[in-house]
């Protein structure tokens, strides 16, 4: 029933809503209120593009294949205003530095993901995304976000953990980090089980539009409609 951008139907402008049992028809917006950019960056094989994914189609799919720089857009409803989002997803790796680089001005929020499993995507956000992103971009909003959360506790996980002398990170850890790094808010969330997933969303969108209003972001009560891809 969703179409995102890359493969709307030829020649349409319709609105889809996710959360109908039948595709609902809904007319093109005449007037959108607000519009707001929102990148996820993190190490590689964290979950960015699993959480983007699972959002917008409302479950997961394990068939997706990301490419280096996908752009998903698509419009919520936020407090009864509609909305249009445009979600980056970029790769981790280093030989895409440039790439993400690019965009770093020009984004409204940042999603900033580790997985609770990988300490070190934990430590790289402090040792490397952050100093990427602000040195491209001093002002904008970040949401600091615990990818992953479904398997805290799986056995198997915390064994190869254990092995390596390591374990999950911490929620009171992240909480610091968070206050460390000036985040609007920090998320555990499951793109697996969609556990937080939406909430997740909702800060970023929340941040970067109480930014754009303010230049102050801040936590604000908000209230959205499933994605609707365009």
């Amino acid at each position: 029933c969703l179409y995102w951008n890359q493969r709307a139907p030829p020649g349409t402008g319709d609105i889809f809503y996710s959360n109908a049992a039948a595709c609902q028809r809904h007319d093109k917006p005449s007037r959108l209120r607000e519009e707001v950019s929102c990148m996820l960056v993190g190490d590689g094989a964290v979950g960015k593009t699993s959480m983007i994914i699972s959002y917008i189609f409302n479950g997961y799919n394990s068939d997706y294949r990301q490419t280096a720089f996908d752009v998903f857009s698509g419009l919520v409803h936020v407090n009864g205003i509609p909305t249009r989002i445009k979600l980056i997803d970029t790769a981790g790796q280093e030989e895409f530095g440039h790439l993400r680089s690019l965009c770093y001005a020009h984004v409204d929020v940042f999603i900033l993901c580790f997985s609770l499993v990988n300490p070190v995507s934990f430590d790289n956000i402090t040792s490397k995304w952050i100093p990427q992103i602000r040195a491209r971009n001093l002002s904008t909003p970040v949401v600091l976000v615990g990818t992953q959360s479904d398997l805290r506790h799986n056995i198997e996980v915390l064994l190869h953990l254990d092995q390596h002398g390591t374990k999950p990170v911490h929620y009171s850890q992240a909480r610091r980090l968070a206050h460390r790094i000036r985040s609007h808010d920090y998320v555990e969330c499951s793109a697996l089980t969609q556990h937080n997933l939406k909430d997740a969303f909702d800060c970023a969108i929340a941040a970067a539009i109480k930014h754009k209003h303010t230049g102050k972001p801040n936590k604000q009560s908000l209230k959205t409609s499933n994605y609707i891809c365009l």
